[in-house]
């Protein structure tokens, strides 16, 4: 059970001075790899039941105990753990988020993810991407970051079970913020292994969907598909979005699509969808939207730090509503109405011009 962290143990980031506040900002990754390593090991589903020692934890992992005892201290310092006289050490409402099992709350997977050894590799060459306005990919050779030769399956698999923690969140977000009766058929571009059609469909039990993506992502989404009983009204197509779209449906949706390329491919996914929707169709793009002007604050740290990781990892960015009306108008849609959820992303609508 998680215990709360004494709020007198965490300074405001105001109250401290400016050279403090710098080094924790310049050694940032160090936490970022104190959590890969906990979640790794799986330390927070091993307290699920109470706290535990060091030693028990180490025993359980074949971690070197006094070793990962420091790497557990470091990371109650910032209320990640909790940690009592005597040694042991218990779940906090961060680290309850640690626990994995596909639990709607978890972020154990996106932790894997973004501290990983991938993305942390591509970041040490942002330098090259300031410079040449070049993602970091390009300078190791690789045309394609979604198509990585390099890429091992547990790193395929742990992108993939991140996306769906993301999206099993949004799933839920986006079912009580934008209303999915209007439409028969919701084609989920980019779906992935179907996280967010699977959540949308059965919270619309009249509507039918079809998740695209590349045909090995469309196999994965056919086992959940099954899994969860939705095979008679949802199927999943494997192909190349850049290519042609499943034709005929009411509504497209694109979650977190758009953000991973530069306009004029962003502009090229938007027109396919234009030529493969029914008349009077509707797009409905998923993602934050940028502001025009950033300011100190957890939300705009957000969404500017995911806008450098796409300039870093794909050559993608994040977008203003300004930037959305015109990549809307260049692919033949009107930018209708934004519509905010309680996650971190809106649902960005047009319709046909």
């Amino acid at each position: 059970m998680a215990s709360e962290q004494d709020p007198s143990r965490r300074g405001a980031v105001s109250d401290l001075p400016p050279s403090v506040l710098l080094y924790q900002l310049a050694t940032g990754h160090y936490l970022s790899r104190a959590l890969f390593v906990v979640a790794k090991l799986g330390i927070a589903d091993l307290l699920k039941d109470g706290p535990r020692h060091h030693n028990e934890l180490a025993k359980a992992t074949g971690a070197h105990a006094p070793s990962l005892n420091r790497v557990m201290r470091l990371l109650a310092s910032v209320g990640v753990f909790a940690e009592d006289e005597t040694g042991n050490f218990a779940l906090t409402p961060l680290s309850e988020c640690l626990r994995g099992g596909g639990r709607p709350e978890s972020s154990r997977a996106m932790v894997m993810l973004f501290a990983g050894n991938r993305i942390a590799e591509a970041w040490k060459d942002l330098e090259y991407c300031v410079r040449t306005g070049e993602p970091a990919y390009r300078q190791r050779g690789i045309t394609d970051p979604f198509v990585d030769p390099l890429r091992t399956p547990e790193e395929e698999a742990s992108f993939d079970e991140a996306m769906a923690d993301f999206t099993r969140q949004a799933a839920v977000a986006l079912a009580s913020a934008f209303d999915f009766t209007p439409f028969k058929t919701l084609v989920d571009v980019g779906g992935g292994n179907g996280a967010l059609l699977i959540g949308i469909l059965k919270a619309n039990p009249a509507l039918r969907g079809i998740v695209f993506d590349q045909p090995a992502a469309a196999e994965r989404a056919k086992a959940q598909i099954a899994q969860n009983g939705l095979g008679g009204r949802c199927q999943a197509i494997g192909g190349d979005f850049f290519k042609e779209l499943p034709l005929g449906a009411d509504a497209y949706i694109l979650k977190h699509v758009i953000h991973d390329w530069d306009d004029e491919r962003a502009v090229a996914i938007l027109r396919n969808c234009h030529r493969a929707m029914a008349p009077q169709g509707k797009l409905l793009i998923v993602e934050g939207v940028y502001p025009r002007r950033i300011g100190p604050s957890t939300e705009n740290w957000a969404a500017a730090a995911n806008d450098v990781n796409m300039l870093v990892s794909t050559g993608g960015r994040q977008r203003s509503e300004i930037e959305f009306r015109s990549l809307y108008e260049a692919a033949g849609f009107k930018l209708t109405r934004i519509v905010p959820t309680r996650a971190r992303v809106s649902v960005i609508e047009g319709e046909l011009l």
